[in-house]
């Protein structure tokens, strides 16, 4: 009988249905295409043993005068700069105690040790180095005390736990020494985005997410006016507090006793029910002395306070000449010196050595523009009071852009003998990303595209507003690649090439209907130019961390998609390999055609295929594959071929037992396959899947050969 040669359209449509898409392919994963054709994509192994701590959500590459190869890697904990695969540390320290302000207590048989040290600031999971002490409870040596650890628990403003590597083998509250110093490293970001601020966003009204640190000593009944805390550090009489859902006004203050005496505390305040609370129970503060630590701003109020932390922690950097400038999203501005070598960490910018003026100390993100060296910070704090000011003035407006003077990363006072000065965003209401191209820098703002350009003295930048009305997901998800720019909005993609344009996109519904929208802020973008694609990591709709990601291959102006947990994404350039982070790992891609040493599945599913016509059953009894295998590192490569038939377009698939699945193997890489696969299928149309799960296995499909005989209509 003769043979039906079966040829395909090039890349993934998922947004219309099977049938209107016949001789294309509707799924797949680990699939590139080139040429028009199918072929697994390049596999990835770990770049080594050596682990980071935290979620690593950002990357860059540059190169030292000397030659050295540095890799800066921000994660959610710490920031390291990787050299000769070791990954330095270098997290600024945001205070350091004077010698006798830290004392430590232990219990007999607990590896928990309590760190006392007034206002501490810390936050749970930050990380503190102590030097100075000397043992604690017997086997908690003094080696084992001056070390790094990262904080466990809050008791209070005042008080933490820590978690030793040996229990304590006696009781002890000697302090561990007169002379400990302790190191606080900068505040840890979060991981997992949380809801945001403002009437409504919080568990009760304006309750956000704060940060005192105090609990109930004791239970609390409805009718108690004296409410025992174990610590009171923060509040004063009058404060509003919030326990579970009840507002209660503060008394008399008694030592850690919350209304005594002539002024006791005011239950169930401004509508609120007294109720019952059990003992450990969180104390917020809601209004009062904590000022921008308040937990809450009243019932039918908006919050005046940006929750801290409410996003993941997102760090933006680049380098100026050699040297390294780091900045965590919402946080300050850091400047690692490279002749001070990789053992010192980054220091805040505005405290480094040298005239200053205006720096600013809170920021969203940062750029070194490469042509002209002016350091560019945007959604910055405005200037200082005077031209002498070292600092802004730390109240961050988020439609403000700031640059410093050209060549000097620490003069950002506009004068007539320099180049510094801003730039305020007219529309949108926050700054999302800045990209810089070639020509010029585009800035987003949550509903803005504008072009930044450098023109000289004695502005210095200018700016123009080249679209409205659209979106962008995330602060990373936009990048440019030649000449063209390619970002990810909130329910479709845009490209700018000299004028703003939707992308179409044969799988937008597969990716935004399956997005988990509140994890927004994790979605990023990495190109592989090396294959023509722009890569966009993101979370599914049941996940809280990436997942999934969706390419789009510009030269073959085609979409496709698959499953992968990559938390950042580098193209290769300094490095010979693009380079991707997950799981506390970096790893090199476009390597090999494994999983790290593990096999690799990779598939791709054509649509149903009408190949007797629609109205007749058809029969299907031999394929002729069509395979290069041209590139495998295993001596017997092989894939699986699966014939699968519906009866009618509502109807599920049928025989898809391994009877219709046929596996070969050839001993070695061929071009062609040329030997017969055997199968019996019936039906009225017709699937094809070809799918790899054997090491060393790269594949590319070509253009398959069917015997079919036509059949009845019945």
């Amino acid at each position: 009988m003769p043979l039906n040669k079966l040829t395909f359209k090039s890349g993934i449509v998922s947004d219309i249905t099977p049938y209107s898409n016949e001789g294309g392919f509707v799924d797949g994963d680990k699939i590139r295409f080139r040429l028009g054709s199918p072929e697994k994509i390049g596999g990835w192994e770990k770049f080594s043993t050596n682990t980071y701590e935290g979620s690593a959500r950002r990357l860059h590459n540059w190169v030292a005068l000397d030659g050295s190869d540095f890799l800066g890697i921000g994660t959610h904990l710490k920031y390291y700069i990787e050299e000769g695969q070791t990954f330095n540390d270098i997290t600024p320290i945001r205070n350091t105690t004077g010698a006798g302000d830290i004392t430590f207590a232990a219990t007999n048989g607990s590896t928990t040790i309590t760190v006392t040290d007034p206002a501490h600031g810390a936050n749970e999971k930050d990380f503190v180095t102590f030097s100075g002490a000397v043992s604690l409870g017997g086997t908690i040596t003094a080696t084992i005390l001056n070390a790094e650890f990262q904080i466990t628990s809050l008791i209070s403003s005042n008080a933490y736990t820590i978690t030793s590597s040996v229990a304590a083998n006696s009781s002890d509250s000697g302090n561990g020494g007169g002379s400990v110093v302790g190191a606080y490293q900068i505040n840890v970001g979060l991981d997992v985005t949380v809801g945001g601020t403002g009437f409504g966003a919080g568990q009760w009204s304006g309750t956000t997410s704060g940060a005192l640190a105090t609990q109930l000593a004791e239970a609390l009944d409805a009718s108690e006016t004296a409410i025992d805390v174990d610590s009171a550090t923060g509040i004063t009489a009058g404060d509003l507090i919030l326990i579970d859902e009840e507002l209660i006004t503060v008394g008399t203050i008694s030592s850690n006793t919350l209304g005594t005496g002539g002024g006791p505390s005011t239950r169930g305040a401004s509508g609120t029910d007294a109720a019952t609370h059990a003992d450990n129970t969180l104390v917020r503060l809601a209004t009062g002395n904590a000022d921008s630590a308040n937990d809450f701003v009243g019932w039918g109020n908006a919050a005046s306070v940006t929750v801290p932390g409410a996003q993941i922690r997102l760090w933006s950097h680049d380098n100026f000449g050699e040297d390294l400038i780091i900045n965590p999203r919402d946080g300050g501005l850091f400047y690692w010196d490279k002749t001070n070598g990789l053992s010192n960490r980054a220091v805040e910018l505005s405290t480094r050595a040298g005239t200053k003026t205006s720096v600013p100390t809170i920021a969203k993100q940062i750029i070194v523009s490469d042509q002209d060296r002016h350091v560019i910070v945007f959604g910055c704090d405005g200037l200082g009071a005077s031209a002498s000011a070292t600092q802004g003035d730390g109240v961050q407006d988020p439609l403000l852009i700031r640059f410093s003077s050209q060549e000097n990363p620490l003069d950002f006072f506009p004068t007539t003998t320099n180049t510094a000065g801003d730039i305020r965003l007219g529309g949108g209401s926050t700054f999302v990303q800045a990209v810089e191209t070639k020509e010029q820098i585009l800035v987003y703002t949550n509903k803005t595209l504008h072009a930044m350009r450098f023109i000289g003295p004695p502005f210095t930048f200018g700016i123009k507003e080249l679209s409205k009305n659209i979106t962008i997901m995330s602060p990373f998800s936009a990048i440019a690649v030649d000449d063209n720019v390619y970002w990810m909005g909130v329910d479709t993609f845009y490209m700018y090439s000299g004028q703003t344009q939707q992308l179409p996109c044969s799988v937008k519904d597969k990716v935004f209907l399956d997005l988990n929208i509140a994890e927004r802020d994790k979605v990023h973008v990495g190109a592989n130019t090396e294959f023509s694609e722009i890569w966009w990591f993101y979370p599914s709709a049941n996940s809280t961390e990436i997942d999934k990601y969706v390419i789009y291959n510009y030269l073959e102006n085609i979409w496709y998609f698959g499953s992968l947990a990559r938390q950042a994404w580098l193209d290769r350039g300094i490095r010979a390999l693009p380079l991707a982070t997950g799981s506390q790992h970096l790893f090199n891609h476009e390597t090999g055609f494994d999983d790290d040493g593990s096999a690799m599945t990779a598939f791709v599913e054509s649509a149903p295929m009408a190949l007797g016509g629609a109205d007749r059953f058809s029969s299907i009894s031999r394929i002729v594959p069509d395979v290069n295998f041209a590139g495998s590192t295993s001596i017997n490569p092989q894939v699986d071929f699966t014939i699968k038939a519906r009866t009618h377009s509502g109807s599920g698939f049928t025989q898809t037992d391994d009877s219709n699945t046929s596996q070969r193997t050839a001993t070695n890489p061929v071009e062609v396959y040329t030997e017969k696969l055997d199968v019996r299928v019936r039906g009225r149309t017709f699937a094809l899947r070809v799918e790899a799960t054997e090491l060393g296995t790269k594949f590319k499909l070509g253009s398959p050969q069917v015997n079919i005989v036509q059949d009845g209509r019945r």
